[in-house]
C-alpha cells in the first residue's frame, strides 16, 4: 500500500522520499536569500532549506502553528530539522512548542538581534529603544511590509503617530549594495527618521547554520 508524505509526494516505491543524512532547515521566507547564499558560500550542500511565507511577520499568533505543521510534514524524511526563526512576536510559544517537538531552533528575540549578534544587540539596547530596524529584505519589500500594512499609503498623516517616538531608523546591512543604501536611505526620509547605516553581516545566523552544519 502506497504511503504519501503530507504533500502527496512518493518516491517510485510509493514510500515517502527519503532525505537521510540530510538536514532541513525551516526558515522564514525573509531569511531565504541570506540562508541561500550562506549555503553557496559555504558549500553546505547536504543542508535543504525550506521556507514558510514571509508574511507570516504580519501575523505573529500564526508563526508556531505553521512552524509546528512544517514539521510534522518533513520530520520522517530527514535525519534532522532545525527552525531558523527567532522568538519573532510568539512570546516564547514558538520555543516551547519546538521543545515539545524536540527540534532546535535560532536563539534570539528577532532577527535584528541575530544579524547584529545578540550578544551585541542586548548591549546596545538599553541605548537604541528608540531605533527603527531594517534588514535587506526590509529594504527591498518597505512598501509590502512597512508602508502599506501600517496604512501610511492612504493615511500619510498616521506617520508621526506610529513613529515620532523614533529617533533614528537603522539599516542592518547584509551586503555592500549601494542600491540598498540609498534605498533605505529613502525610507527614512519617507518615516521623518535619521538615517544610520550599520553593516552587520550574517551574524548569528552563519554561526548558527555552521554549528547546525556541522551536526
Amino acid at each position: 500500500m502506497a504511503l504519501a508524505l503530507d504533500d502527496g509526494t512518493l518516491t517510485e516505491v510509493g514510500l515517502p522520499p527519503s532525505h537521510q543524512g540530510r538536514i532541513l532547515l525551516i526558515a522564514c521566507g525573509a531569511l531565504a536569500h541570506e540562508v541561500l547564499a550562506l549555503k553557496r558560500q559555504n558549500g553546505w550542500d547536504h543542508m535543504d532549506l525550506q521556507c514558510l511565507p514571509a508574511n507570516l511577520h504580519l501575523y505573529p499568533e500564526k508563526i508556531t502553528a505553521a512552524v509546528a505543521a512544517a514539521v510534522a510534514q518533513y520530520r520522517r524524511a530527514y535525519q534532522s530539522l532545525f527552525v531558523l526563526y527567532a522568538d519573532c512576536g510568539t512570546g516564547g510559544l514558538l520555543q516551547a512548542k519546538c521543545q515539545e517537538l524536540g527540534v532546535e531552533m535560532i536563539a534570539g528575540p528577532h532577527c535584528y538581534s541575530f544579524f547584529e549578534g545578540n550578544a551585541v544587540f542586548a548591549e546596545k539596547a538599553e541605548t537604541e529603544f528608540t531605533a527603527f530596524y531594517l534588514t535587506d529584505f526590509l529594504v527591498r519589500q518597505f512598501d509590502a511590509f512597512v508602508w502599506r500594512p501600517m496604512g501610511l499609503d492612504r493615511h500619510p498623516q498616521l506617520r508621526d503617530m506610529y513613529f515620532g517616538n523614533y529617533t533614528k531608523l537603522v539599516y542592518q546591512a547584509q551586503t555592500d549594495d549601494p542600491a540598498l543604501d540609498l534605498k533605505a536611505e529613502d525610507c527614512a526620509r519617507r518615516l521623518g527618521l535619521a538615517y544610520e547605516r550599520r553593516f552587520t553581516g550574517y551574524g548569528d545566523l552563519a554561526t548558527t547554520m555552521a554549528a547546525v552544519a556541522k551536526g
